[in-house]
């Protein structure tokens, strides 16, 4: 996947009717949870992007459209152990069957950031990349949806937001994701991207970049691109009546 990263940063607003728009793509989400809950699929949704890049705001919407019986939301964060392989975390929190994980920062985000510190070489780069790829075959092959989403927007953006969430004297507590926006770092930042979405953009796990630069916008985008994606891999007719179904009617008629 060859991605010029600029062609994100538009930030076109969002004009039509926003809570119907947006009603309308909760009720379909959760009517394909519903089909992926019977059908027993397990999905795998990863949201990645800067501090200040609207993550959050995109996951309110998608976490409140889906059964909470059904999915989790994992933060891993940076934590290390050193014990044990980089991705055991990750497996630790794969979803069961017809259940969604969602991780809020996932494997990508520690890779990139000691890449971008110049702190993997080009050897361990490549290498794990490839153990990204496989791991995320495995779960291909293991009846998963994966759903890659990447947040981006332009720097300016970014720091306003930032500065909006230091303003508020709640939320100023909250501990730091990234360290500040600095132009070469943004520069090299960007140069990581690229070669990461060119190494781990597969078939079975696409990579999906979100234009972040408008806030209602960037929420409705992450909302299609998670439901396009259910959909394609979803049947979309409930699978013929189970034999232990019809006693349970019986029992209910009789």
């Amino acid at each position: 996947m060859t991605t010029d990263l600029t062609l994100f940063e538009r930030g076109v607003p969002f004009t039509g009717n926003y809570p119907a728009a947006l009603a309308g793509l909760q009720e379909r989400l959760a009517q394909l949870q519903l089909a992926q809950i019977v059908h027993a699929k397990r999905a795998l949704i990863i949201f990645e992007g800067p501090s200040g890049s609207g993550k959050k705001d995109a996951l309110r919407p998608i976490t409140a459209a889906l059964d909470p019986c059904h999915f989790a939301t994992h933060s891993v964060g940076d934590a290390r152990d050193e014990g044990r392989h980089w991705l055991a975390p990750f497996w630790n929190a794969l979803p069961a069957t017809g259940s969604t994980a969602i991780f809020y920062h996932g494997w990508y985000r520690r890779l990139v950031a000691e890449r971008v510190q110049r702190r993997v070489g080009d050897k361990a780069w490549s290498r794990a990349c490839d153990e990204i790829n496989e791991f995320e075959a495995q779960q291909h092959d293991h009846d998963t949806i994966i759903v890659k989403l990447y947040f981006h927007t332009t720097a300016n953006v970014r720091a306003a937001r930032i500065r909006e969430r230091g303003d508020d004297p709640w939320r100023r507590h909250l501990p730091p994701q990234d360290e500040a926006i600095d132009e070469a770092d943004r520069a090299r930042t960007i140069e990581v991207l690229q070669d990461l979405f060119a190494l781990t953009d597969t078939r079975w796990a696409p990579w999906r970049i979100v234009d972040a630069g408008d806030g209602r916008a960037a929420q409705l985008a992450a909302l299609t691109m998670v439901t396009d994606a259910l959909a394609k891999a979803i049947p979309a007719q409930p699978p013929a009546t189970a034999e232990k179904v019809v006693p349970i009617r019986l029992q209910k008629s009789a």
